[in-house]
């Protein structure tokens, strides 16, 4: 039997201890990190493979979380379909916004191809670099997140722009979802076990958007590499699956979920099928001491009083990512608490 926790669970393999991976595990929060960052540009760490590698190894090292993931930005496509993405202290700005008249002008789906080669190539390295025991995750961004930005140049507020301009969403999906589909692949190819699709500004559409404006686009993806695509969007609730076209169908490998969700009754939900993972409040890690230890029993109690084979699939982790000021040492009571609690 393997050792790998996290294979296991992409298996839906019953193991009393689950895998841990936190999104963002690898980030501004890590000393690792910030070190590196001293050395090198954001880009400079996202596009040199090597480079790539190291930080997201960085995290194994420091955390010993079950799954690496790659280390990049789910803004790339937009600049390789000439957009232009660039990237400071503040975060990520986009030169050019998403019009009637820049979607027509858009780079083809080869060339954009050509220009995002270096995520795979990164996989490559963190997988060649990666203990066996241990997984290798791959990421997109989710198409309708992908088009706020280009419209918007953030997934914040109202989104009114993207919202009232769903038939350009159509046409600009015409060339993206195509492109999504090619990475997803490449990264595969490359070792990724599964990509997630973060998706993060899907949640604020309506259930009934969400499942005829975006479904079929996000069941495409999934079917673009069956039983190896994962989903994520914060926000996203059941209200948003209930379709029989909608993300929770298909061959979806499984479902990442925010804290809103009540994750015993999810793990227990008659036929559930593919890996859930989640979904641990990020701005809880934030708490050290017995604060932390008390939220962090508080979480795993219910999830303890479950069977083992009714946990099957569960990827233990954060409801989004790991926020920047996070302590060190609680990411590391987090892990071990887990491995303890449920051993």
């Amino acid at each position: 039997m393997t050792t790998n926790r996290f294979a296991r669970a992409l298996e839906g393999e019953t193991q009393a201890v689950p895998p841990v991976w936190c999104m963002r595990q690898a980030g501004r929060y890590q000393r690792a990190y910030q070190a590196q960052r001293r050395r090198h540009s954001f880009e400079a760490l996202c596009r040199e493979p090597d480079l790539a590698a190291t930080v997201a190894l960085a995290s194994i090292e420091d955390f010993d979380f079950d799954a690496a993931i790659l280390f990049s930005d789910l803004l790339f496509p937009l600049d390789a379909l000439g957009l232009g993405v660039s990237y400071d202290d503040r975060g990520p700005h986009v030169a050019k916004r998403l019009t009637p008249a820049t979607v027509g002008r858009l780079r083809s789906v080869e060339r954009a191809v050509g220009a995002l080669a270096f995520q795979a190539d990164a996989v490559a390295e963190t997988r060649r670099r990666l203990p066996a025991d241990k997984g290798l995750i791959g990421f997109v961004g989710g198409p309708w997140t992908l088009f706020v930005y280009a419209m918007e140049g953030t997934h914040a507020g109202t989104l009114a722009q993207a919202k009232s301009s769903l038939d350009l969403y159509r046409r600009f999906a015409r060339v993206l979802v195509p492109l999504i589909e090619r990475m997803i692949r490449a990264q595969i190819a490359a070792g990724a076990d599964l990509v997630m699709v973060f998706d993060t500004a899907a949640g604020e559409l309506a259930p009934a958007a969400f499942r005829r404006i975006i479904a079929p686009d996000l069941t495409r993806l999934a079917r673009s590499a069956p039983g190896h695509v994962g989903y994520f969007a914060r926000g996203l609730h059941p209200a948003h699956l209930a379709s029989d076209t909608s993300v929770s169908d298909g061959p979806w490998a499984g479902l990442g979920v925010d804290w809103r969700w009540d994750l015993s009754a999810l793990l227990a939900a008659p036929n559930r099928a593919g890996f859930v993972q989640g979904n641990f409040d990020p701005v809880l890690l934030r708490l050290t001491g017995a604060p932390l230890a008390r939220a962090v029993e508080e979480f795993l109690t219910p999830v303890a009083a479950l069977a083992p084979d009714t946990r099957r699939g569960w990827i233990c982790g954060l409801g989004h990512g790991v926020l920047p000021d996070t302590p060190e040492a609680s990411v590391r009571h987090f892990v071990r608490a887990v491995r303890k609690r449920l051993s």
